[in-house]
């Protein structure tokens, strides 16, 4: 099971997608092949945008850090933001704004609690595997966090998590999630 299987078995045919970090544009790809699911990609690095284009997705470029003022409230069914909030600086007001553009929102992070990330730590080492595979000199990474983390700024911001599903290796994780995942994925909405 691949993140991008999740992500599109969340959304509902012919729902409109925000893709928030969207690289090249794959993701809006599968969606709209395999729901028919228009959507707009949100992309800063030139060479993505490029990709954007020989996909035929449409993107915009904008950096996420700047918010997601440039869209009304309400327009999107589903605001996706794929492995990117641990390199967003404003975590917070971006997790706002999605549920603000749209009825809810998926993220998908790298698990920091993962055991073996926690055992590279413990050996006085900042962890590199297939999920981090950067050095912490050229790691765009500013904010490390676990699964347990975000369900607790859930808890306090008023975020109502719908479903989650951890991942490692394409593989479910639903023991001990926070010690065997590498990669959570989140649907939430507004707390009403």
């Amino acid at each position: 099971m691949t993140e991008i299987e999740v992500i599109s078995g969340w959304i509902a045919p012919k729902a409109r997608v925000l893709d928030l970090g969207c690289g090249d544009g794959r993701l809006l790809q599968h969606l709209w092949l395999a729901k028919q699911a228009p959507g707009y990609g949100v992309e800063i690095d030139d060479a993505h945008v490029l990709e954007c284009i020989r996909n035929d997705v449409n993107e915009l470029q904008m950096d996420l850090e700047d918010g997601l003022s440039a869209f009304r409230d309400g327009s999107f069914d589903s605001v996706i933001l794929s492995e990117t909030l641990q390199a967003i600086h404003r975590q917070e007001p971006l997790l706002k704004d999605m549920l603000r553009v749209g009825r809810e929102a998926i993220v998908s992070f790298p698990n920091f609690g993962r055991w073996d990330v926690r055992l590279q730590l413990a050996l006085g080492r900042m962890p590199v595997s297939p999920e981090l595979p950067y050095q912490w000199y050229n790691t765009p990474n500013v904010h490390l966090f676990t699964i347990a983390d975000f369900e607790s700024f859930c808890s306090g911001h008023g975020i109502r998590v719908l479903e989650r599903v951890t991942l490692h290796r394409g593989r479910p994780v639903r023991t001990f999630a926070n010690f065997f995942g590498s990669l959570a994925v989140y649907r939430f909405e507004k707390r009403r």
